[in-house]
């Protein structure tokens, strides 16, 4: 079904409103105003601020070299190609490039009507005022995206939930019928969450960072652990007491997995399960020492697993993480 996006409705919205107040002000070339703010609407605030400042900061630039430029030369195509050549390569100095076209719209204004004077300077630079100020209008309000980001969190924190579960079939029965999906699943939506997070973070333009990004960063870390378990998994061929215990904490680990910090309690847990191991009888065949060192790796690598989540410390209170 046809939808109309929210960007969409605000672009439409703050175009005409730009047209109709250059219209109302009586302004030359008064479309120009819905163009710039067709340019100005970003998809966060902060992109929309930097965009806006770069426009504005071009288009001043290009009116000073039209007047310089056109003034000395004449208002000749040659004039027009010169004051490019010269124009492009200092908004690419300053940084200000996203200007271009806009200032070239403005430029093209002075070449039509063969004159620069302090009345169509005033003009151009109301046009750009206008449609800047609309544009940054639109943009003052950003719907929510908390709620997805949470839904993420959630979908998530089940997938990880399965595999931990999985994790602890597999070292207890040996080889099963699960297919892994949830790993290559559980990337996406890290992937896609960080997205979201950082354009959740734009768009508050005050705040230095943001607690749902490094939330979904630290999970991303976590994945990256569990990926290195899978090779250890499978190199475990004989059952081992020791495997039953680990196989226990994994299912225990899986039902511990909640946006709360409570890795050091399992941390704890896991030191008292490698005491335990140190007072039980050495390995008698070379396969179950084989089999007991893939799981004292494992066992290191749950460690890493839980200390990044111990390290993840968030500095505000958000709901999600109460």
């Amino acid at each position: 079904m046809f939808r109309i996006g929210y960007r969409t409705l605000k672009t439409a919205l703050g175009a005409a409103l730009a047209i109709a107040a250059a219209q109302w002000f009586q302004l030359d070339f008064y479309a120009s105003a819905g163009i710039i703010t067709v340019l100005c609407i970003q998809k966060t605030k902060k992109k929309s601020f930097q965009m806006s400042w770069a426009r504005l900061l071009a288009c001043v630039i290009g009116l000073v070299y039209a007047g310089v430029v056109f003034e000395v030369m004449g208002y000749h195509p040659l004039s027009v190609g010169l004051l490019l050549l010269l124009f492009i390569p200092t908004t690419l100095v300053l940084k200000v490039q996203a200007g271009i076209v806009t200032s070239t719209v403005i430029i093209l204004h002075i070449y039509t009507l063969k004159e620069i004077s302090g009345p169509i300077v005033v003009n151009e630079l109301a046009l750009i005022l206008i449609g800047i100020g609309c544009a940054l209008l639109m943009n003052i309000y950003m719907p929510s995206v908390e709620t997805e980001l949470l839904r993420l969190q959630s979908e998530l924190e089940d997938k990880i939930r399965r595999i931990l579960h999985e994790f602890s079939v597999y070292v207890k029965e040996g080889d099963n019928a699960w297919s892994g999906k949830e790993l290559t699943e559980a990337a996406d939506i890290v992937h896609r969450a960080k997205s979201i997070s950082l354009d959740n973070l734009e768009n508050h333009v005050l705040r230095y960072e943001d607690l749902y990004y490094h939330y979904f960063k630290m999970r991303e870390k976590q994945l990256d652990i569990i990926e290195r378990m899978m090779p250890l998994l499978t190199s475990i061929d004989i059952k081992v007491k020791q495997g039953e215990m680990i196989a226990d904490f994994l299912e225990e680990l899986s039902e511990g997995v909640h946006p709360e910090n409570t890795a050091h309690l399992f941390i704890e847990r896991l030191e008292e399960l490698q005491e335990s191991f140190k007072d039980m009888a050495l390995p008698e065949t070379r396969d179950e020492f084989e089999t007991r060192s893939a799981l004292h790796q494992l066992i290191k690598e749950i460690e890493q697993y839980l200390i990044i989540k111990r390290q993840f410390k968030p500095k505000k209170a958000y709901a999600m993480f109460k």
